[in-house]
C-alpha cells in the first residue's frame, strides 16, 4: 500500500509540474507580447518639438481613456494634432503591436462601428512610438472630409482608441 501511494504521489507530482512549466511559458508568453511593443517603442517627439508644431495647426481632437471600444488594454489619451504636412499626438497610447493611424469618415467608439468604415478611412501610417508620436501626411489626402481619427491594432483586430477633429 505504501508503494502505490508513492507512486500516486511522484506521478502526482510530474503532472503538477508540467502543468506549472505549460503555465509559466503561457504567462512568459504573454508577457513579452505585451512587452516587446514597449521595448521597440520608436522615440516620440519632445516638448520643445511639439510647441513648435502648434503654431501649424489645422485641426484637433482628444483621446480619452473611457471610449466604449477601449479597454485597461486598449487605450489613448491626450491631444491629437493635424497640420497641412503631418499629425501628431501630445499624449500615449497603450503598447502594443502593429498600431495604425486611419482618418475615418465618421467618429467611431468601437471595433465594430470601425470596421464598418474601414474601407472609407484612409491609412495614414504605422504608429512606431507610444508617446508624442508623429507622422507625415500622404499626398492627397483632404482633411476636411475626415471628421476623426483611429488607432487601430492590425495584428489582432483590435480597436484601440479614436478622436473626433475640429
Amino acid at each position: 500500500m505504501t508503494a502505490k501511494l508513492i507512486e500516486i504521489c511522484r506521478k502526482n507530482l510530474i503532472l503538477f509540474g508540467a502543468f506549472n512549466i505549460i503555465c509559466g511559458l503561457l504567462i512568459g508568453f504573454a508577457l513579452g507580447i505585451y512587452t516587446l511593443p514597449i521595448l521597440t517603442a520608436e522615440k516620440g517627439l519632445n516638448e520643445a518639438e511639439i510647441a513648435g508644431l502648434k503654431v501649424s495647426v489645422k485641426r484637433s481632437g482628444s483621446f480619452v481613456r473611457d471610449l466604449e471600444g477601449s479597454d485597461i488594454f486598449h487605450w489613448g489619451e491626450g491631444v491629437i494634432m493635424v497640420s497641412d504636412e503631418m499629425v501628431w499626438l501630445d499624449g500615449e497610447v497603450s503598447p502594443g503591436p502593429d498600431y495604425r493611424l486611419y482618418f475615418a469618415p465618421a467618429f467611431v467608439e468601437t471595433k465594430q462601428d470601425f470596421l464598418a468604415i474601414k474601407d472609407q478611412s484612409v491609412e495614414i501610417g504605422s504608429v512606431g512610438a507610444l508617446r508624442n508620436f508623429s507622422l507625415p501626411l500622404p499626398d492627397g489626402v483632404v482633411l476636411d472630409e475626415y471628421p476623426a481619427v483611429v488607432i487601430w491594432c492590425e495584428t489582432f483586430s483590435a480597436f484601440i482608441t479614436a478622436a473626433a477633429l475640429s
